[in-house]
């Protein structure tokens, strides 16, 4: 892995992530930048790091930095994408890349001009049997796509107390549960079937309307039950549940649904791709097994296996059969693709063009609820 200097601004859930994943590829991790000193210097130590950043100025300014990795809420993402590739870094933004297609047009526009490598996280290509799904359907092994269709469900949001940055329309954006993990699904399955999407219909729901939000620190994943706290009412317009139809442009179909608020699912994407000489089926709770179907012969479970994987997927699978790869693994295999291009290889990773594409799907998505009619893309 190229020597370079990384720093990873954002101490919430996600920042600690790309920390780790960071190390586990011998990229340097020069320091951290949280919401604020106090925040900036308790990851610091936690995470045993060399430098807690007092602002992202400080960051920018730092010389040992290479390349930036932005954990930190939507509203950030445009203004310190742009100022990094100013600065001359490069960058790993987590999604949505910005708040409208205005911001991630720019930001493709200026990516380009840059010469700086910028990558939008989206970890969950990088399961190696979604890589190799990708490579079945670029060998022609499932013949033409007839249907896409799946979900990505969660339950961290079921009950009206529950709160986080996200919820909030002015930090997250007017989508929230099709933004936040609908993103991912759309990115996932594009990639894989290398299918483009020419109209939507979408009806959403906002099933809290009101939440109790807490009057104090909120910390997100973390199953902390400390106690009663005192709380204030909020209006909430963002999108709890959403169900959107696809047309794509070879002419098959597609359905996903999207809920943050579905009981016992903590972190659930699915698809199912039909296609004219066989079927695929994904599951990210059991993201060691690829379903394969067949008409006219029995149906196989593909086992995560890097002797049984093709020449790409291989490359992202670091353990033997049997020994399970997951979450933190398909973050590092992101970051691997990444760094593999600035060290001069090939550009595998989710460009900020596949970013913007994601959020002109989310306006077409938004208008065609609000409108509630068939959006062209």
């Amino acid at each position: 892995m190229t020597r370079i200097g990384a720093a990873v601004v954002g101490a919430g859930f996600i920042g600690p992530v790309h920390v780790e994943a960071l190390r586990r590829l011998a990229v340097h991790v020069t320091g951290i930048l949280g919401c604020d000193e106090a925040e900036s210097t308790s990851a610091c130590e936690k995470l045993g790091l060399p430098r807690a950043y007092a602002s992202f100025d400080e960051v920018l300014a730092d010389d040992a930095v290479q390349s930036v990795h932005l954990a930190v809420p939507n509203v950030f993402h445009y203004e310190m994408s742009k100022k990094s590739l100013q600065a001359g870094k490069h960058v790993m933004c987590e999604k949505p890349l910005g708040m409208n297609s205005t911001e991630t047009a720019e930001l493709v526009e200026l990516a380009k001009t840059s010469g700086k490598h910028a990558a939008v996280c989206y970890n969950i290509r990088f399961y190696p049997l979604n890589l190799e799904a990708r490579e079945m359907v670029a060998r022609g092994d499932l013949g033409e796509i007839y249907a896409v269709n799946g979900s990505y469900v969660q339950d961290w949001l079921l009950y009206d107390t529950d709160y986080n940055w996200r919820v909030l329309a002015d930090q997250g954006g007017a989508l929230r549960a099709v933004a936040d993990i609908g993103t991912h699904w759309m990115d996932l399955v594009l990639s894989i079937t290398g299918l483009s999407v020419e109209s939507v219909f979408a009806d959403l729901c906002t099933v809290h309307k009101v939440r109790n939000r807490p009057k104090g620190e909120v910390e997100t994943f973390t199953g902390g039950g400390g106690g009663p706290v005192e709380t204030e009412p909020i209006d909430i317009t963002t999108d709890d549940y959403g169900c959107i139809l696809f047309r794509f442009t070879n002419g098959a179909r597609g359905s996903m649904h999207v809920s943050q608020i579905t009981a016992g699912r903590k972190n659930r994407l699915s698809y199912e791709i039909s296609g004219s000489k066989a079927a695929l089926a994904f599951n990210s709770e059991r993201p060691n097994d690829l379903w394969i179907g067949h008409r006219d012969r029995p149906n196989e479970v593909l086992i995560r296996n890097p002797a049984l994987l093709s020449d790409v997927p291989r490359g992202f699978s670091d353990y033997p059969g049997g020994h399970n790869e997951g979450f933190p693994d398909a973050f590092k295999g992101c970051f691997r693709a990444f760094y593999g291009a600035i060290g001069g290889g090939p550009a595998m990773y989710p460009t900020f063009e596949e970013g913007h594409k994601e959020v002109v799907l989310c306006e077409a998505i938004l208008r065609s609820h609000q409108e509630q009619k068939w959006v062209s893309v």
